[in-house]
């Protein structure tokens, strides 16, 4: 079943995907410790000697005018000065660059970065500025670990540190096949975003050898949702689908959507319901009757608290919910100069196959330039979010 409505009267919650970064973790250097692999192949990147400081560049989203931006940019800055102060056995010179959100400055300041002598660029967040300096510094031979999580843009030189919708999907449908239900409604949107979610989650549906049981695309709009749910709702209650995953990116689309399915007796009391989103936030979600018994991921938050905690007591703010990716990178890098590996920024050293084990859990990076991500599976039961599969601590657990 393929659906798709024309109707287009707007929710005005349009945005590019090139500015989207998701959540991703922040790890606690105590506990990231690189695996050797002994992995061979084509590398890219900086050597270096691991006893002298290692110069590393920060593109931070700042002097774009937006408070919010200026927010996250200084949480960048300060969570990446934690992990350098933590980096006991390793010496990390972190330099810091203000990149704003147009592709042309950071290019020019990844630019001046290396030529200041950078060996590895940390940033910068959005997908179109990270792949413009990921391009740029290719000819000199620097890694970038970009905090996007548009795994488009990943490769060759160019990594990605956000926690992408191929991540969710792949989580989510693999503990559906577990639990028998493998023949999957995908209903998204028609944008951008939607429309690469979509994508994500019949990959993750073809990898793990479930079965698309139909697709719904419609507008991001009250009238493109109803558009849809007489076909969505009639294909979900006809005995041949065993789940419907939403895309639902935009915050106004998942409340309505979900409500209005519930209208029609689709809940998942009748057919699971699950998402490529944080079902769970803002907390005001959790009542809604459309949510409750929905399966979406989240990350392994159990040290988490931990780490806000430190940051509010050294910056007297609590952290932008992205800012933890700067603590993420830089103690990734430190963990791996601290084993005194003089390819510790090459692809080689960042690709470790067990990854690095931090506050929301294990992660690691690809040779393709994405990351691999430990999720929970959880779920909203009467108001209230329960852990129905917990993020496996290491890249042999059952969640991956």
């Amino acid at each position: 079943m393929t659906v798709t409505s024309t109707r287009r009267g707007s929710f005005g919650l349009r945005r590019p995907l090139a500015r989207i970064a998701a959540f991703a973790s922040a790890l606690v250097l105590a506990a990231c410790q690189p695996i050797q692999t002994g992995m061979s192949g084509p590398s890219t990147g900086q050597t270096i000697d691991p006893s002298q400081p290692v110069p590393v560049a920060l593109l931070v989203p700042a002097g774009t005018g937006s408070a919010d931006m200026d927010w996250l940019a200084r949480s960048l800055k300060n969570s990446a000065t934690m992990a350098a102060r933590d980096a006991q056995g390793a010496t990390i010179d972190l330099r810091v660059y203000e990149a704003g959100s147009d592709p042309a400055v950071a290019v020019a300041k990844a630019n001046q970065a290396a030529d200041e002598g950078a060996k590895i660029i940390l940033g910068p967040l959005f997908a179109d500025s990270a792949n413009a300096v990921g391009v740029a510094m290719a000819p000199r031979g620097i890694n970038v670990l970009s905090f996007s999580n548009n795994a488009d843009i990943a490769g060759g030189n160019l990594f990605v540190l956000g926690n992408t919708f191929g991540n969710v999907a792949d989580r989510l449908v693999r503990y559906s096949v577990r639990n028998g239900k493998r023949r999957i409604l995908v209903v998204a949107e028609d944008d951008v975003a939607g429309q690469v979610g979509s994508q994500a989650i019949q990959k993750a549906i073809q990898r793990n050898r479930a079965t698309l049981a139909g697709l719904a695309t419609h507008p991001v709009s009250q009238q493109g949702i109803d558009g849809v749910i007489p076909n969505v709702s009639q294909a979900a209650l006809s005995g041949n689908v065993d789940a419907v995953f939403l895309t639902a990116n935009h915050g106004a689309v998942l409340p309505y959507l979900t409500d209005k399915l519930a209208d029609a007796g689709v809940t998942s009391a009748t057919v699971q319901m699950m998402g490529l989103t944080r079902w769970d936030q803002p907390a005001s979600r959790m009542g809604l009757r459309g949510v409750q018994g929905g399966w979406f991921a989240l990350p392994d938050t159990r040290m988490k608290g931990q780490f806000d905690q430190r940051y509010r007591a050294a910056f007297g703010e609590a952290p932008h919910e992205l800012g933890s990716l700067g603590y993420d990178g830089v103690a990734a890098i430190a963990a791996l100069v601290r084993a005194g590996k003089r390819n510790a920024l090459t692809t080689a050293g960042l690709t470790q196959n067990s990854g690095f084990q931090g506050i929301t859990g294990a992660f690691r990076l690809r040779r393709d330039g994405t990351n691999e991500r430990a999720l929970s599976v959880a779920t909203i039961r009467n108001g209230q979010v329960q852990i129905l599969d917990p993020a496996p601590q290491s890249f042999g657990g059952a969640g991956f």
